[in-house]
């Protein structure tokens, strides 16, 4: 599946230092005894949606919750691209991983055996879902989207749902194909694919509608220094999903019903946090998870066959 993507050195290369890190197998039996319930150590990746010493502060809230509902250790190991994330989970070398919802159809859509868990969301109750975005410079002379042709675009990778399949959808919308009609800058991350607009190497840059938040938040971009010109519709929210192989049956049903809980106020009541304003959850989600199954991604398959994305070939 997908040969040519996954070909790529950048994608090898990921996947040679995420099975390294994870060691020789993903699920194991803790020698030691020291580790929590009946020793099982799990292991779960993901892919920084910006660049970060670790991922570790983003779940480790999370990590101690599924811990205590499960009996296991889960490990965090930070990914280079979701490439390695796919392989890592075919290799068997990942037992959890937090994908988009691109990434997710190509890993199962390619054989490997996966249960989705669950989708951040920002208040109870809320379907999970977020949007893309392209941007130009504050002071681009580009006013809209049919404005691409023949510019350099920033994309995130081939494998991004929205830094890469839905802008691509949103372009052939508009009789430009990315392929063709525009220069393509891969710039590995969605943090990385703005603050290449900034700093000159594209026209144009997509990422998730909620980057630029964050990077004006952090200090790395100035409020209004770029401006959006296009948004998609709604894209489902990127699952956590579980390779049904590597991991126990009962193990698996016990994170199916940890996720059930997984949120704020659970959180504080069971003391992993001082308080629901202060709980820190995976891409800078407010409420906690929403339970998620594979038919919910059926949205982002109809984009594959819009697209005809090379990625999206099976």
């Amino acid at each position: 599946m997908r040969k040519n993507l996954f070909r790529s050195i950048t994608a090898l290369a990921g996947v040679a230092l995420l099975t390294a890190a994870c060691g020789e197998s993903a699920s194991s039996s803790d020698a030691s005894g020291e580790g929590n319930g009946d020793g099982t150590t799990l292991t779960l990746a993901a892919v920084p949606s910006e660049e970060s010493t670790s991922l570790q502060s983003q779940f480790e809230v999370l990590i101690k919750h599924l811990e205590e509902e499960t009996g296991t250790t889960i490990e965090v190991q930070q990914a280079t691209d979701y490439a390695a994330v796919v392989e890592g989970q075919r290799a068997g070398k990942i037992d959890i991983a937090a994908y988009g919802p691109f990434s997710y159809i190509i890993a199962a859509d390619g054989g490997i055996p996966l249960q989705p868990l669950a989708a951040v969301i920002d208040e109870e109750g809320e379907e999970p879902g977020y949007f893309s975005g392209a941007y130009v410079l504050a002071d681009s002379e580009i006013q809209d989207l049919e404005e691409a042709r023949d510019k350099r675009v920033c994309f995130v990778d081939r494998a991004s749902t929205s830094g890469y399949l839905y802008p691509s959808a949103g372009l052939l919308d508009i009789d430009i194909d990315p392929a063709e009609d525009v220069t393509e800058v891969l710039a590995g991350g969605h943090d990385a694919s703005l603050l290449a607009l900034k700093n000159g190497e594209c026209d144009i840059a997509y990422a998730f509608e909620d980057m630029e938040g964050q990077l004006v938040e952090g200090g790395e971009l100035e409020e209004g220094e770029v401006r959006q010109i296009w948004k998609s519709e709604r894209i489902m929210g990127s699952p956590i999903a579980v390779n049904t192989d590597s991991v126990d049956a009962e193990i698996v049903e016990k994170l199916q019903e940890a996720f059930t809980t997984a949120n704020v106020e659970t959180f504080v009541e069971k003391g992993l946090c001082d308080s629901v304003e202060d709980c820190p959850l995976p891409e800078g989600a407010e409420w906690g998870f929403a339970v998620v199954e594979d038919g919910d991604y059926a949205g982002v398959r109809e984009v594959c066959d819009i697209t005809q994305a090379e990625a999206c070939n099976v």
